[in-house]
């Protein structure tokens, strides 16, 4: 499962324009720290809890000389996995198979010198409450 969600974080984060299309993405005034703080306590704050954070940025820094990579694509980029047993509920006794977008993130990154905070979009229907819970959170931690 991390496998199978790291390879589509990679893909969303393929291209700019295309991750455009795919993310909710807002920048951040502050250091990662206190980005990554502000999205932890958002999410805390609601009574979820938080299943995983992985350290997606240190992987890749971590790996690229082992496949033939230089490139820097983050300084620091984590992504906060939780799911709310309510709301993931009510979205798949509509359609058990919106368990394909469970647990639902929040990343915060870090890419030359700019932090951000961000979350990716969901299809139209009822994902869009899994949405607007993201959208939430980032707002909180914005603040």
């Amino acid at each position: 499962m991390k496998r199978l969600f790291l390879a589509g974080l990679l893909g969303v984060m393929a291209g700019a324009s295309q991750a455009a299309e795919q993310a909710v993405i807002y920048p951040f005034e502050g250091s990662f720290e206190d980005a990554a703080f502000a999205v932890e306590s958002a999410i805390v704050g609601r009574g979820l809890v938080i299943d995983y954070v992985s350290h997606t940025g240190e992987m890749l820094n971590r790996t690229a000389a082992d496949v033939g990579s230089d490139v820097a694509l983050f300084a620091e980029a984590d992504i906060f996995l939780f799911c709310s047993a309510q709301l993931s509920r009510e979205v798949m006794e509509i359609d058990p198979m919106n368990i394909a977008y469970c647990p639902y993130g929040v990343f915060v990154a870090e890419r030359d010198g700019e932090v951000m905070i961000g979350y990716r979009e969901y299809p139209e229907g009822e994902m869009k409450k899994v949405e607007n819970l993201l959208a939430e959170i980032v707002q909180e931690a914005m603040e």
